[in-house]
């Protein structure tokens, strides 16, 4: 599977060459008018720039907005707009402003100056005279360095941006892009959100850059959005490995070159089965943005065990037994690599050390204690039926005789009510103190044995729990 590298094609989507309008919820449009037409009387000129714009030329709403203003400095600046809206100064060397109430920034074209090695080791400083080129030219892409007038309605374009939309190419401004290699893993997440191919001259210039300086918090950012608004996914990690950034991920790296048996997989290594898983996923995402990251993210690694544990046997065959216990080291190095959230890390484990486990179950026909004890191991059933959903589709084309566990799993986990949930213990403490006990180091172990009979299926519910707790508290002290 090559996709992002494969860029100069050049492909009409659909993007018009003028632009009547941006589709920006009514409040915040008004503000936006309103503003412009406040700074125009002073002299001034404010345009909207970047996401808003690239939006609107694709045909789609944002949510948000930044309106950049030249000719005017920054104390007028503020001055002005704090007579109508309550306004929040970001940054009074440089400009720029936020309306309480609206996504809407309002900023002055800056010039910024790397003084040191880290992403916040940047001079900045407002420059309201500058050029809408010059002002342009410290963006990152040309797609999101157009700009629009709402006053106007004339589209301001240096960077030929909108024909690279047209040609769904993604294609750095100037140099500069190099100053914040976040960017690469920025582009990363665009060609996979778009659906755009990366310029060659774009690859070779990130191939330059590393990782040096980059926080984990906003490297997280880019993976988060490559997982969550993704059209393919497939397309982000490709570009990682045509620019060079893969070996940046060791845990993915290794991957590229790890063999899979043709019978159970004919897509190829596990590189391209996990390609096509997480495009699998993300055309099946729920909306929920952390559920669908962590189930991204499990999708992302579930596999990353192979390469420790693929052999090829006598038979001829290629086989990766106990991959999924080894996936442990690689995952948690893995995210620890881009994040430090915790309960993100140990929502995601569990699934990657169980992604077989529904297809086991369902091909052992399991009783209903084997279910309540995954759910209680995974924490949740439906985020491991859709890991395994994708673990299935990520096998193109599919195996006729190959059944998915996923489904038959979570139609038995929603029976026992365990589908979204881990199972709670019935009897709690207050039980045992109730029937007269005093709380002592024997009810860990009396409330442990209760919690094994209600998995097993012997109560469920209370009566059923309290009628057990006496048996056992009868039956004597040795549980």
């Amino acid at each position: 599977m090559r996709a992002c590298p494969e860029a100069e094609k050049k492909h009409d989507a659909g993007v018009p060459e003028t632009l009547d309008h941006v589709p920006l919820p009514p409040e915040l449009m008004a503000a936006v008018a309103d503003v412009a037409e406040r700074v125009r009387a002073a002299g001034g000129r404010a345009v909207l720039v970047g996401g808003c714009v690239r939006d609107a030329l694709l045909g789609q709403e944002a949510k948000d907005a930044d309106l950049e203003v030249f000719g005017l400095e920054p104390a007028k600046l503020e001055k002005l707009v704090a007579l109508a809206y309550p306004v929040i100064t970001v940054g009074k060397s440089f400009g720029v402003l936020k309306i309480r109430g609206l996504e809407l920034d309002i900023s002055l074209p800056r010039r910024e100056k790397r003084t040191g090695p880290l992403h916040t080791d940047f001079a900045v400083d407002a420059d309201p005279q500058m050029s809408f080129h010059d002002a342009a030219a410290r963006r990152d892409f040309t797609l999101n360095a157009i700009s629009w007038d709402p006053l106007t309605r004339e589209l301001i374009d240096p960077f030929n941006g909108v024909a690279d939309l047209r040609a769904k190419i993604l294609r750095h401004t100037t140099e500069r892009f190099a100053e914040d290699p976040l960017r690469v893993l920025r582009a990363m997440q665009m060609c996979a959100r778009f659906e755009f191919a990366v310029a060659p001259e774009t690859i070779a210039l990130c191939a330059t850059l590393t990782m040096e300086g980059i926080s984990s918090e906003r490297v997280f950012e880019e993976w988060q959005k490559l997982l969550v608004k993704g059209k393919k996914p497939s397309l982000g990690l490709e570009f990682l490995r045509a620019c060079g950034w893969i070996k940046f991920f060791p845990e993915l790296a290794v991957l590229l070159d790890c063999p899979q048996d043709p019978k159970w997989h004919p897509e190829g290594n596990v590189w391209l089965h996990t390609l096509h898983c997480l495009d699998a996923f993300a055309a099946r995402r729920t909306g929920d943005a952390w559920e669908d990251l962590v189930v991204g993210l499990a999708v992302l690694c579930h596999d990353m065990g192979k390469p420790a544990t693929t052999t090829h046997e006598a038979d001829g065959h290629i086989r990766s037994l106990g991959h999924e216990a080894a996936g442990e080291k690689p995952t948690l190095s893995f995210l620890a690599r881009i994040t430090k959230h915790t309960e993100l890390i140990e929502s995601v484990l569990p699934l990657v050390l169980s992604h077989m486990r529904p297809r086991e179950l369902m091909l052992g026909n399991v009783g209903d204690s084997a279910v309540r004890r995954l759910a209680k191991k995974v924490g949740r059933i439906d985020r491991l039926a859709r890991v395994d959903e994708a673990d299935r589709w990520g096998r193109p084309p599919l195996l006729p005789d190959e059944p998915g566990g996923g489904q038959w799993l979570l139609e038995r986990a929603s029976k026992l009510d365990v589908a979204s949930n881990v199972p709670k213990p019935i009897v709690q403490g207050r039980h045992l103190i109730a029937v007269g006990m005093k709380p002592s180091p024997e009810f860990k172990e009396i409330l442990n044995a209760c919690f094994e009979a209600q998995l097993d299926g012997k109560f469920t519910d209370i009566e059923g729990g309290e009628k057990f707790l006496a048996e056992l508290l009868k039956a004597g002290p040795k549980i």
